[in-house]
């Protein structure tokens, strides 16, 4: 059986997706209704994802949901399909480790509050953005990437000089933090040469591309902004 991916196309099942194409595994999109039903509160759907949130995977049975787990799940059970993600020899896996942590602690959890307070209150939960919250986690986002800037000019890739998932991890928050009308990703000239690399993977583009339909475009996106925050939009 053909995997399933259950999701909305939105950042971590856009993560998924690309991990996928990246694999070159075949796999079906299955869209979840988290407006018009709130499909994904459903007493059906917390069976196989009890916090009720996107995406999921069903592999023959096997459900499996965190983006960042199945991403990991997909490659070890398919190491040799498409492009490898995950090094194999202890060292390069301790490093990898070390930067799949660091993305999760240090990049998406200011990322997410800055794109949270920007982009989904007022475009999905019509609040005000709270414009303070949002620039103080643009700053310290600032402080984690002159940090990832200096890794960065050692080594081609954030664990290494070999791609793995945790470069792609940063794809979609990365996108959205550009999206809230900041021009952080350009800030770091080794942080920019990095991140517009992994922008233009075929993988990536292919995600975007799907997705396209279903999402609001970055133009309609900065609409919704503060007029303090983004006066030229």
């Amino acid at each position: 059986m053909v995997l399933k991916l259950y999701g909305l196309m939105t950042a971590c099942t856009q993560l998924v997706y690309c991990i996928l194409k990246e694999k070159e595994i075949p796999f079906e999109v299955v869209l979840v209704d988290m407006v018009g039903t709130a499909e994904h509160k459903s007493p059906a759907y917390l069976e196989k994802q009890p916090f009720g949130q996107v995406p999921y995977i069903d592999d023959d049975g096997f459900i499996l949901y965190e983006s960042r787990a199945i991403c990991q799940y997909i490659e070890a059970k398919y190491p040799k399909s498409g492009n490898s993600l995950l090094p194999t020899d202890l060292q390069g896996l301790a490093r990898f480790q070390q930067m799949a942590y660091a993305e999760a602690h240090h990049f998406y959890t200011p990322a997410l509050a800055a794109v949270r307070e920007s982009i989904y209150k007022p475009l999905y939960f019509k609040l005000p953005c709270n414009s303070e919250v949002y620039k103080q986690n643009i700053a310290e986002l600032d402080t984690k990437l002159a940090v990832y800037d200096k890794i960065l000019s050692k080594q081609k890739y954030i664990a290494g000089d070999v791609l793995t998932l945790a470069d792609l991890f940063h794809l979609p928050y990365g996108m959205l933090i550009g999206w809230t009308g900041s021009d952080l990703m350009d800030k770091y000239p080794n942080v920019s040469r990095w991140f517009h690399e992994l922008e233009e993977r075929p993988s990536w583009k292919a995600t975007l591309e799907y997705a396209k339909p279903m999402l609001p475009t970055k133009t309609e996106v900065l609409r919704q902004q503060v007029p303090e925050l983004f006066p030229s939009a």
